[in-house]
């Protein structure tokens, strides 16, 4: 999996990425207030109305997360000859780096959704809109103008809200267009029929939509995989990224083994245009020069913001870097990991020039004698790894009476020291896999071994690392502070 350094690089680079967008714009309306008493007049809450506010919704709020997160957007859509559809003007208008392509269908009506919310709870969404088709010279001009522009496009969106900007045949033109000109097509799909989809290269549906297209059960990550293999197979779509929710994501190809994204949200408040902000950044991260699976998963971060706010909301890049950023000090924080898990952070600290120590033990009941160590061996490198036999390791090593605490409480109490950087459980009786594994710079042990009985001296000697012998402080042991508490 990509780490968030990786992110965070791919991020910054957004700004580099030029997108087409074409689909059915909308306007949201949000009416908020607070509820305080039930109406006389039915069992329904009465809204005090505090404020509204109205953003631009369906492939508008696609375009808003593309401005939001850095990138140039072409916008290709319709609106009818009123006011919600000068409204939507104003609003496109308002947004930087957007070049639009905004037709007037005088014989339909701009589509309003309006959401009453109190607190953080939607209490309803009126929908207004018109269902009937958008006129062939209306969608033949935006067909051209979207086909006289792909030249140069790092990826074309088609967000598709089945409100009449992307018939099938206006759909099926595009696709073929880009295809040709070799830009990557990302899909938010609608309705059961996908096969007017053919040749994009990934279609973003959630869980629900997936199995109406499918036909088949969507409860779990086989059943999610094995649905999309079918629609990858039966409608000529090259991927599938399916939203799975508080579950994260699954991204699932034709061959390759699917990749499972877990949700990194923290609060979710309101998950309206969640699916826009994915599509946005996928859009956008693969006209930068990204993978697949690379966007997917900083998709996946943006998602976590946006569900976080309330109402139709888009990410920032600013907000998705702080994120990227936070998670990779988090991840940095943590000090107990497996041994891949310590690979990857060594390699980032060997990235930075730093040197690599490492020691290892049982470390049963912690005590001065192996305070003193630790600190002795911080002392003789930058960053200190220390080696900790897992309970079964110690149970052979030691008797049946080991270890007094568990793996995790004794992992738990070296991390917590200063001097110790890291910390991996081994279940073998000596470290020498691991020490082959990691190569550190400098390998410690206490003075009552020579250099020639430390485990795993010579591998590192080999390549041109030292073996530091520490000082030991007498009077400290485990097995005789054991002893004592037996005796008492």
């Amino acid at each position: 999996m990509t780490d968030q350094s990786a992110l965070a690089a791919l991020a910054a680079s957004l700004s580099h990425a030029r997108v087409l967008c074409a689909g059915d714009v909308m306007l949201d309306r949000f009416v908020y207030g607070s509820v305080d008493r039930i109406s006389p007049e039915g069992p329904i809450p009465v809204l005090r109305v505090r404020r509204e506010d109205a953003m631009l919704g369906g492939a508008g709020n696609v375009v808003r997360n593309l401005v939001g997160l850095g990138a140039k957007a072409s916008f290709f859509t319709c609106v009818g000859d009123d006011a919600p559809g000068r409204e939507v003007a104003h609003l496109i208008d308002a947004l930087p780096g957007v070049d639009p392509v905004l037709c007037v269908d005088a014989g339909r009506q701009t589509t309003i959704k309006t959401r009453f919310v109190a607190g953080n709870q939607q209490l309803l969404r009126a929908d207004d809109e018109t269902l009937a088709p958008v006129t062939d010279l209306t969608l033949d001009r935006l067909t051209a103008a979207a086909s006289d522009q792909m030249q140069g496009a790092g990826a074309l969106v088609l967000s598709d809200y089945g409100k009449g900007v992307l018939p099938e045949g206006v759909t099926a033109r595009l696709i073929e267009v880009a295809r040709a000109r070799g830009v990557p097509v990302v899909v938010d799909p609608k309705g059961a029929d996908w096969s007017r989809y053919r040749g994009a290269t990934v279609v973003t549906p959630n869980r629900k939509e997936l199995a109406e297209a499918s036909g088949l059960p969507t409860d779990d990550t086989d059943s999610i995989t094995a649905a999309a293999r079918k629609l990858i197979e039966t409608c000529g779509i090259e991927t599938i990224l399916v939203t799975r929710s508080q579950e994260g994501m699954t991204l699932v190809g034709p061959d390759a083994e699917p990749a499972h994204l877990p949700a990194q949200a923290r609060e979710v408040f309101d998950v309206s245009g969640a699916g826009d902000t994915v599509v946005a950044t996928v859009a956008a991260a693969l006209a930068a020069g990204a993978s697949l699976v690379d966007a997917a998963a900083l998709a996946n971060v943006a998602a976590s913001i946006v569900v976080g706010k309330v109402g139709t909301a888009a990410v920032h890049a600013e907000e998705l870097l702080h994120t990227l950023r936070r998670q990779d000090l988090e991840a940095d924080e943590a000090k107990v990991l497996t041994l891949p898990q310590a690979l990857e952070r060594v390699g980032k600290w060997r990235a930075r020039g730093l040197s690599v120590g490492f020691t290892n033990g049982c470390f049963d009941l912690l005590h001065p004698g192996h305070v003193s160590l630790l600190a002795q061996a911080k002392a003789g490198c930058d960053r200190l790894i220390v080696g900790l036999n897992s309970d079964a390791s110690v149970k052979r090593l030691k008797g049946e009476t080991r270890p007094v605490q568990s793996e995790a409480a004794r992992a738990t109490v070296l991390g917590s020291l200063a001097s110790v950087d890291m910390v991996v459980i081994f279940g073998e009786d000596t470290p020498l896999e691991m020490i082959r594994a990691l190569r550190p710079d400098v390998l410690v042990k206490g003075a009552d071994y020579t250099v020639e009985t430390v485990v795993g001296a010579d591998v590192v000697q080999a390549y041109g690392g030292r073996v530091m012998l520490a000082n030991l402080q007498d009077g400290f042991s485990t097995t005789a502070t054991i002893a004592r508490i037996g005796d008492r």
